[in-house]
């Protein structure tokens, strides 16, 4: 039996796979490096390979026809693009788009690899089909926040989680109406009204805090 290649480690569920089939093709991934900042697909791109992140972070968002984007997820070390499945299950296109956050390192499985592990391996069918199942659960969880959340106490929420050790965020009103999926103008309006009430302090591109217990207050309402 061939060693496990070393990328596997960051894949426990995927390196205890032993059935013929996985380890047929597990030695197909290919590794890639992609610089911060870099497309990793496009709306409307074709997808044939099966991504799965090593290092880094790789930012899934939608950009709607008035120009409004909302992260969708984020694939981090250790997790696949779910929307890779879903193309490759599905045969269709990217309806989405994603790019590097960070510099980020990944393997990707070909199409063809993909499917004999996915038809032949009932361990790696589990993986597949659980990242998609959690992920999934998630989105549902967005677009009930997106739907019937109030503004106010999802920015409160999203403030006090993101905030770092001196209470600060380096993000700007756009930055964060993508976060929240919503109008920068509506980030903007209620950040000022913070501001007005002692929450947060505001400057450009840098956002702190300066009351945790108002703002936890705003994000319990």
């Amino acid at each position: 039996m061939p060693g496990d290649p070393s990328w596997l480690s960051h894949f426990p569920a995927l390196a205890a796979i032993r059935d013929e089939a996985w380890l047929k093709v597990r030695n197909d991934a290919l590794s890639v490096t992609l610089p911060a900042g870099e497309t990793v697909f496009r709306e409307g791109d074709s997808c044939s390979n099966f991504f799965l992140v090593l290092e880094g972070a790789v930012r899934v968002q939608k950009l709607s026809e008035s120009g409004r984007e909302i992260v969708l997820y984020r694939v981090e070390a250790g997790q696949s693009c779910i929307l890779t499945t879903a193309c490759m299950l599905g045969g269709s296109n990217y309806n989405a788009e994603a790019c590097t956050e960070s510099e980020v390192a990944a393997v990707v499985l070909p199409f063809a690899a993909f499917r004999h592990a996915l038809d032949g391996s009932h361990g790696f069918r589990e993986f597949v089909f659980s990242a998609y199942a959690e992920r999934i659960t998630e989105l549902l969880m967005l677009i009930d926040a997106i739907s019937f959340g109030r503004i106010d106490q999802r920015l409160a929420a999203y403030l006090l989680q993101h905030a770092n050790g001196a209470g600060m965020l380096q993000l700007t009103h756009q930055e964060l109406a993508r976060e929240l999926g919503t109008a920068r103008e509506v980030v903007s309006r209620m950040l000022k009204e913070f501001e007005r009430r002692g929450m947060v302090e505001l400057a450009r591109g840098r956002i702190t805090l300066q009351d945790r217990a108002a703002l936890a207050s705003a994000a319990a309402v």
